[in-house]
């Protein structure tokens, strides 16, 4: 998406210009594009805080599997908060932080403790502008996933995976259910935008 080329435009500028900016000093050029741009930088696995822009490394081990469930057009963001901010409207929100569950779940590497502790603030809302939504995170989950969330403010729906194997049992069975427009996989943590040496022949 936009936000992951906009990480990659930063970092191949540094290299195009010898810049040889560290990648905090990437990370605070990043926050004043977009707010998830600092972690496309920085990759592995961080909680974000302030706008999402003020990232802290945390200890992941292991690798987990992701499908991530593609929707027929958009949802706009700031709909996507208004629609959040009207559903709270008579409810006292504590401020977001990560919960123990959470942490020792990355620490473990262990997906089905993982499954257990994750969740989106943005899905009530997401869902409320987009019901269908709420039909690809079941399908997901009777295909087997081991979890479904909304991405962000959606549509995109990020379903956690047992491993390699489910990922491609569920991205088969999503895509044939046709509750989908397309499917993709991925694991992680990853590597931040960082430059590919050419080839060498």
């Amino acid at each position: 998406g936009g936000s992951a080329d906009a990480a990659a435009t930063l970092v191949a500028c540094d290299r195009l210009w010898g810049l040889g900016l560290p990648k905090e000093e990437l990370e605070r050029y990043a926050a004043q594009l977009g707010s998830d741009i600092p972690f496309l930088i920085a990759g592995g696995t961080a909680v974000g805080s302030g706008r999402g822009e003020s990232l802290a490394p945390v200890l992941a081990r292991g690798t987990f599997h992701w499908v991530f469930a593609l929707a027929e057009g958009g949802l706009s963001t700031p709909t996507v908060y208004a629609e959040c901010d009207r559903l709270r409207r008579h409810r006292i929100v504590p401020e977001p932080h990560p919960t123990p569950g959470l942490m020792g779940a990355l620490r473990s590497g262990d997906p089905w403790e993982l499954a257990a502790h994750l969740r989106n603030d943005l899905q009530e809302a997401s869902v409320s502008l987009r019901p269908e939504l709420q039909d690809v995170i079941d399908e997901g989950l009777g295909f087997g996933a081991l979890a479904g969330i909304v991405s962000g403010s959606g549509p995109t729906v990020a379903f956690l995976v047992e491993d390699r194997e489910a990922g491609l049992d569920l991205a088969v069975a999503l895509t044939a259910s046709g509750v989908v427009r397309d499917v993709r996989r991925a694991s992680g943590p990853v590597h931040g935008a960082h430059v590919i040496p050419a080839p060498v022949d």
